[in-house]
């Protein structure tokens, strides 16, 4: 006899709409950083409810629910609690593993107990064909999500070089492996094999390791948002195999939207969204530009008074922070900086690279984190232009969004794409750790040693701290 689900009750589904709909509010949301904090509070309500009315029908095995759901939040409290703003990227490619994790164990608790799921034929006693197809894609993509985020978490976080593991004849062996995948699949609908089933869960396993380590540092960004839309579509696939409404319209929205996101900062950064998504395709083994640890170059080094003696003196200041205004914490200073300079009469803005940091948006909620007006924040292509008539262009920690190798030199694993015109302003001021570390791309920036710049060699925030200091007095 077939064993069949309970029905969701009418108003269940009616609050997995209501969930979905501030779902997609809070994407709304998130759009701005104006109305962010309005996203995120609207996508926690979502959740809230969906979260609520699923205990409520599926009251089984509550009280061990309860106590993981209780585990785990606290686990997500003391993380949140004590993660910094610079360890955001990998800790959100780590979550993401997570959810692939979890994609993997639902798919095969499915499959080894699929009574409990209702999934079952009457007639064939087997599982339906059309759950099969939903286990085998759920499962596999879960993989990958799970072992793509592995790495991109160890390459995030500087546990693994960020340059681009270029292994021979991987195009092949990926497109082998995905061939595999999607046959075994589509045989899994005739032939519920268990060999077919752990076989797709282990090749995606493997693919997933493979499509991340070929990707470098100056992509990562991308490779965040992708790993992202591949664990909402996990998740979706599961809703189906879970009759959730809820786990269904989550899923599909974040994985189109984390699609979406990933097309556009390819675009931005010139790259192709086919080539970066198939890991790293066309990428050189030689390519690489200029490394450090070549030739010694001259360069003009200064020190905080100089820098606030030419800002102070200055019309226009543009200020473009990077990763190492990150790391240092520098924000609050720099904001201080600006503030005083628009005392002095000085017109101040910031000029935001797409991919700045190691994911999207990373430099804009470290300037909303240190109330720096939104008006004075703007994009690149917004920005750009601007650069010719600036007196000043202050860089704080920003290496390959601001280095013309991307415009000149084919060879450079950053070519092509845009980056902000730096060079072009009056004066920069660079300021850089040492001169003997290079961007996440692992190439050395010829802006260093250009006539118009000066080198501002100290950790980012007691630089930014001094130069306020010398501002000030």
């Amino acid at each position: 006899m077939e064993h069949a689900v309970a029905a969701t009750p009418a108003w269940a589904e009616l609050l997995y709409l209501v969930a979905g709909v501030l779902f997609i509010l809070s994407l709304r949301g998130l759009s701005s950083p104006e109305s962010s904090q309005r996203g995120n509070q609207y996508g926690m309500v979502g959740m809230a409810i969906a979260v609520v009315t699923t205990l409520i029908v599926h009251p089984v095995g509550l009280p061990l629910i309860i106590a993981a759901i209780a585990i785990g939040g606290s686990i997500g409290w003391f993380i949140a609690q004590k993660i910094k703003m610079t360890a955001m990227p990998e800790l959100v490619a780590g979550f993401h593993s997570l959810v692939g994790l979890a994609a993997v164990l639902v798919g095969a608790s499915a499959f080894l107990n699929p009574d409990a799921f209702g999934i079952v034929d009457g007639v064939t006693g087997l599982i339906h064909p059309v759950s099969r197809i939903e286990l085998g894609l759920g499962v596999a993509i879960g993989a990958i999500t799970f072992s793509g985020s592995i790495i991109a978490f160890l390459k995030l976080s500087g546990r693994m070089s960020g340059s681009p593991i270029l292994l021979p004849g991987r195009h092949v062996i990926n497109l082998g492996l995905l061939a595999g995948i999607i046959g075994l699949i589509a045989y899994f609908v005739t032939d519920q094999a268990e060999w077919i089933f752990w076989t797709v869960m282990v090749l995606a396993f493997i693919i997933g390791f493979l499509l991340i380590v070929p990707i470098g540092g100056a992509d990562m960004p991308v490779v965040i948002s992708m790993l992202n839309s591949y664990s909402g579509w996990a998740a979706a696939a599961m809703g189906f195999t879970l009759q959730n409404t809820a786990m269904i319209i989550t899923g599909a929205l974040v994985g189109s939207s984390g699609a979406i996101l990933s097309y556009i900062m390819c675009k931005a950064m010139n790259r192709s969204f086919i080539s970066v998504i198939a890991g790293g395709f066309g990428a050189e083994s030689d390519a690489g530009g200029a490394k450090a640890g070549g030739v010694a170059k001259a360069y003009k080094a200064g020190s905080a008074e100089d820098a606030a003696f030419i800002m102070k003196n200055a019309e226009s200041v543009i200020i473009i922070p990077g990763y190492g205004m990150a790391v240092s914490q520098a924000q609050h200073a720099l904001r201080e900086m600006g503030d005083l300079l628009r005392k002095e009469g000085v017109s101040v803005k910031y000029a935001i690279h797409p991919v700045a940091g190691r994911m999207p948006g990373h430099m804009n909620v470290l300037l909303a984190e240190a109330n720096v007006p939104y008006d004075e924040v703007f994009e690149l292509e917004d920005i750009n232009g601007e650069f010719a008539q600036a007196d000043v262009a202050f860089v704080i920690g920003a290496n390959d969004v601001t280095n013309p190798a991307a415009k000149t030199d084919k060879t450079s694993p950053i070519y092509g794409m845009p980056v902000l015109d730096v060079e072009k302003a009056k004066t920069v001021l660079f300021i850089k750790r040492s001169m003997g570390g290079v961007g996440y791309a692992g190439v050395d920036n010829e802006v260093f040693y250009m006539d118009n710049t000066m080198m501002l060699l100290a950790d980012a925030k007691k630089m930014v701290e001094n130069i306020v200091k010398a501002l000030a007095h």
